[in-house]
């Protein structure tokens, strides 16, 4: 039932250039393309990562791939295939297809390098870039401890020094406080309000937190660096693909005659073109 992996099956044509025929199931040819879609399908691997033939994972999908064929063949040797709800359900997979097929086509031609780049400059102009702040921290239990720490302070002592020796943050104290580099978003916001007008240099606090009381100290303040092409081209990718087949589907329903047949519930929503959705298949980044 099962042959060699070779380059083609006899006269049968291979269905995508350079595929590998892995295996016959009675007549049927399965090929190692069969088996990377089955992959992506199930999540097991990204819409433009290799399945080496060889690997384990390839040899467990192949494996699923063939007993899927065997009872699809079963099905139809039982006559199950001519029944109404099969070719109901066969239809709507066949639709399905078609639509993903037709999304992916569309937003071949539409995601390109120069549209990913276009974007990317335009959202670089429109950008205000957020101001991270470097801090440090000395965290007491109690507030009398924390009025201590600014004296000590006050009298010239290194911030750094007295972190090790009093703070009880043992993420920071053996690093002298430093927490580095962050937007006021992600600091807590007792924190952030105390940091938020606080000159480069200065001492504030007792603030206080959750965790205790804060004495911060301000290093130095700059502009978030923007993220690069690169990082950003993923969420350019997804925008751009999302447009695309929004623009699609209002062509389509602006020439379809679509009647919806029950109450939707939302006044809002025109039955005579009602929402719908379209399962765009994953999205691949312009090469």
């Amino acid at each position: 039932m099962l042959s060699a992996c070779a380059r083609g099956s006899g006269s049968e044509a291979a269905p995508e250039p350079d595929d590998t025929a892995v295996a016959r199931v009675q007549d049927q040819t399965l090929w190692a393309s069969d088996v990377r879609r089955e992959a992506v399908a199930q999540g097991l691997i990204g819409e433009d990562e290799p399945l080496d033939v060889t690997s384990d994972l390839f040899r467990r999908v192949l494996d699923e791939v063939i007993d899927q064929k065997l009872l699809a063949a079963e099905a139809e040797r039982r006559g199950l295939d001519n029944a109404a709800l099969a070719q109901r359900r066969l239809e709507a997979t066949r639709q399905r297809i078609l639509g993903d097929m037709l999304v992916e086509s569309v937003v071949d031609g539409a995601i390109s390098d120069t549209a990913v780049e276009t974007l990317y400059r335009e959202q670089l102009r429109l950008a205000r870039g957020s101001e991270e702040v470097r801090f440090r921290l000395i965290l007491t239990a109690t507030k009398p401890e924390a009025d201590a720490v600014i004296g000590i302070l006050g009298q010239g002592a290194l911030f750094e020094a007295v972190a090790a020796e009093r703070s009880i943050d043992e993420a920071t104290r053996f690093s002298g406080g430093d927490l580095g580099y962050a937007t006021l978003d992600v600091v807590p916001e007792a924190l952030a309000n105390a940091l938020r007008d606080a000159p480069t240099g200065s001492t504030v606090g007792p603030v206080q937190t959750t965790g205790g009381w804060a004495v911060l100290r301000v290093e130095d303040r700059r502009t978030e660096a923007p993220p690069t092409l690169e990082q950003a081209r993923p969420q350019i990718v997804r925008y751009l693909t999302y447009e695309r087949v929004r623009q699609l589907l209002e062509q389509l329903r602006g020439k379809a005659d679509v009647d919806v047949l029950i109450d939707t519930g939302n006044p809002g929503v025109q039955t005579t073109r009602p929402s719908a959705s379209v399962s765009a298949p994953a999205q691949k980044a312009a090469a």
